[in-house]
């Protein structure tokens, strides 16, 4: 049984908290948070969980084997390091933390220390973009040409890290899973439309060494929310709406042929393809139950986990070229090339 700590209810603790507490091999022993009145809730609905207002007396807990931080990302490195230091195991919230040289730090500590650590980018352990890595790791969809998602919603207007920190990471880190290769350029605009607040609304997009071409679409300030994704490759193409109760992925086999023939070129030098769309069946199981377990077998095992601190900082080096470009009014940021991710 891993005893487990968690640090802030807020918006994503209570979701935490529910998934770990439903897990047969975890027990929520402390929640942290400074809100007497979120504590009061926990208490209510979960009574065998002790509570504190102080964070570090929960990572002074012996009985406490890991601890899960969901506070502002602010706070993720200097708690994160308390953390591994008193021996935990550690799950981070995305982003893993402001800086990559603070990532850098953590996972050097936790390696040192021989702990766990995950970093929660919860797309990654959805049904639906498992399999879409599987089609891709397959071949199924040919040579990717691009990935353009759209990301928006009206708000949640974030104090402490802009829109690309906040929705862009999902793609980064599922671009991350899919392509198994980092970009080597990132280009982005954006813009803050509200004086001493962080950007809200942005336009990014990812060169890779391989040809393919990504681009997200991320708005606080969209009428509507939308989540969706579209996958483009040389056999077959997909698209992937997350806000679908059902067939959130259709695969189409669609595409365009081109030819070089002399014989050919003076008729149409273009082919398209259209064929039928399949909505596999997708995994429905929350996301969150999937991560919850990984985490707990990867501790029992000593496995990394498969979103490692080494995949947190990847994504953080984009936020930070993302970033950096947007308050270059788009200035290309060219990314040290790297070898396939593992």
């Amino acid at each position: 049984m891993i005893n487990i700590g968690v640090v802030g209810y807020g918006y994503w603790g209570p979701n935490l908290v529910r998934n770990f507490a439903e897990l047969s091999e975890a027990a929520v022993t402390v929640v942290a948070d400074a809100d007497p009145r979120k504590l009061a809730a926990v208490q209510r609905r979960y009574p065998a969980a002790r509570t504190t207002t102080d964070a570090q007396e929960l990572l002074r807990d012996p009985a406490v084997d890991a601890v899960a931080i969901a506070t502002p990302v602010g706070s993720h490195f200097e708690l994160g390091m308390a953390a591994l230091r008193a021996g935990k195991h550690l799950w981070l919230e995305k982003p893993m933390t402001e800086t990559s040289l603070q990532a850098r730090k953590l996972i050097d500590e936790a390696e040192r220390r021989k702990r766990v650590l995950l970093v929660d980018h919860t797309f990654i352990y959805t049904g639906a973009v498992r399999r879409i890595a599987e089609l891709v790791r397959a071949g199924d969809l040919g040579r990717i040409y691009y990935y353009d998602s759209i990301r928006v919603n009206l708000g949640l207007f974030q104090r402490d890290v802009s829109v690309i920190s906040d929705l862009a990471v999902h793609d980064f880190s599922i671009l991350d899973f899919l392509l198994g290769e980092h970009p080597v350029a990132v280009s982005a605009s954006g813009i803050n439309h509200f004086p001493g607040t962080p950007e809200n609304l942005a336009y990014i997009t990812l060169f890779y060494g391989s040809g393919v071409i990504a681009h997200a679409n991320v708005s606080w300030l969209a009428p509507v929310k939308v989540r969706q994704i579209l996958i483009g490759g040389s056999r077959r193409m997909i698209a992937y709406d997350d806000l679908e109760p059902s067939e959130k992925v259709k695969i189409y086999d669609k595409g365009v042929s081109f030819t070089d023939d002399p014989q050919k070129i003076l008729e149409m030098r273009v082919g398209y393809r259209t064929g039928d769309m399949l909505a596999p069946k997708i995994d429905s199981t929350e996301a969150l139950r999937v991560a919850g377990e990984h985490f707990i077998g990867c501790i029992d095992s000593g496995k990394a986990p498969q979103t490692d601190g080494r995949l947190g900082l990847r994504v953080i080096e984009l936020i930070e070229a993302a970033t950096s470009s947007m308050r270059g009014r788009g200035e290309t940021v060219y990314l040290q090339r790297q070898e396939k991710i593992a």
